[in-house]
């Protein structure tokens, strides 16, 4: 397949592939999204940092033909030397034996958990000898020097960073990406709010859980001397980031729970009941200058809630009861909340619940129990018998009130 590289710096290309068409990645929803990955030519070496899905290597090599192309050498000239593989994720691996095969005498470096997932997923190189690193670490190919960071939990167990430090550029894999398919590489060449839209929602959904491990490690970049030498970072997914103190900046106060003026609220209705609940104390909620964002998840997709999550100081949670239970697509939520692990700031998110039932109720007294166990802090909990009238409503109206009141600071 004929593809361009791009040149994001002299002797650095990125090599991705783009997937127009994905819409779905273990439950996030997305516009489709980029696999990226980065050759760097080196005196007469070469290293490719990463590489694609299934399906995706077409991509990976007319990019890598271009590149060659680009550099003033011929087809003939094209062969990999050293691959670095930050993360075994098959979104970043899967091209991995047939560059192999391709280039027997590769050298292939990753972190020492890496090992036995690569093998794990491609049996057939079990005989294969890679080269394990861990921070500190370096590699001189050529002119050029890779230093090593692991980055365990960030987001899987086996990751690492990779630090060009010739030209202060970080191979991230996974931190810091976005999943976005655009035309464009960079970060300027798209507007702020498209791009931190992007950050935030892959935030939420991918990072949160290891919010600790963000801190840690941003302390440990920063110990390490390498904050101040990173110029650019080039994350597995999304836009090149070349101002990358925005985003790291971003990523302390994701981690360590700074949140906006702001309630999330996330409900469903049977037969609107829970709805006008839901209004009510949205209206309560800005009576007192708070933003209110709210998901309806009959059809709402839950990935897209988790940004406001994040960023939100409360939540409120509204399911009518249905045979003593929450409404399904509430279960779903509250599954995905405790997995997210929002706890993981050091700071509990206030929570509200609330919701019609029809006789004995049930559903608030479960989401309650839930929600703690997910690591909120439950300000209150509120139901009505079928129908909210004008009196009930004007008590949601005041829940919201007083649930904003207590979150200021």
């Amino acid at each position: 397949m004929k593809a361009d590289a791009y040149k994001i710096t002299d002797g650095v290309y990125w090599v991705g592939a783009l997937d127009w068409d994905m819409r779905d990645y273990h439950g996030y929803n997305l516009d489709g999204t980029t696999f990226n990955c980065y050759l760097v030519f080196s005196e007469d070496k070469t290293v490719l940092i990463d590489n694609v899905y299934p399906g995706f290597s077409p991509q990976l090599f007319g990019r890598i033909e271009d590149a060659f192309l680009k550099e003033g050498k011929t087809k003939e000239d094209i062969k990999i030397d050293v691959v670095i593989q930050n993360h075994i994720e098959i979104d970043h691996s899967a091209s991995l034996p047939e560059i192999i095969k391709k280039f027997p005498d590769v050298e292939v470096y990753c972190s020492e958990r890496a090992v036995n997932g690569l093998k794990n997923y491609f049996p057939h190189l079990n005989d294969f000898s890679f080269n394990t690193v861990k921070t500190g670490d370096e590699i001189k190919v050529g002119v050029k020097t890779f230093k090593f960071i692991e980055a365990p939990m960030l987001h899987w167990p086996d990751s690492m960073f990779t630090l060009l430090d010739e030209d202060g550029i970080l191979f991230s894999n996974d931190a810091f990406s976005q999943h976005l398919c655009l035309s464009e590489r960079l970060d300027t060449e798209i507007s702020e709010d498209k791009l931190f839209t992007a950050a935030t929602k892959f935030y939420a959904n991918l990072v949160t859980a290891s919010s600790r491990m963000v801190v840690m490690k941003l302390q440990e970049l920063t110990k390490l001397d390498l904050v101040d030498k990173i110029k650019m970072i080039a994350p597995a997914h999304g836009q090149i980031w070349t101002n990358p103190e925005k985003i790291i900046n971003k990523y302390s106060n994701w981690a360590t729970g700074v949140a906006k003026d702001k309630v999330t609220l996330i409900y469903d209705t049977m037969h609107h009941s829970t709805q006008k609940m839901a209004y009510s104390i949205a209206e309560g909620i800005m009576s007192e200058g708070f933003e209110v964002k709210t998901y309806f998840m009959h059809e709402d997709q839950r990935s897209d809630a988790m940004s406001d999550v994040l960023e939100s100081k409360a939540i409120g949670i509204g399911s009518p009861t249905m045979m003593n239970n929450p409404f399904p697509s509430l279960g779903d939520i509250i599954y995905y909340l405790n997995c997210l692990n929002f706890k993981s700031t050091g700071i509990a998110k206030k929570a509200i619940v609330f919701g019609s039932k029809g006789w004995g109720g049930g559903a608030t007294k479960k989401l309650t129990t839930d929600l703690e166990t997910a690591g909120f802090e439950i300000f209150d909990s509120y139901d009505t018998l079928n129908i909210p009238h004008d009196d009930e409503l004007e008590q949601c109206y005041n829940l919201g009130k007083e649930l904003a009141k207590s979150l200021k600071d």
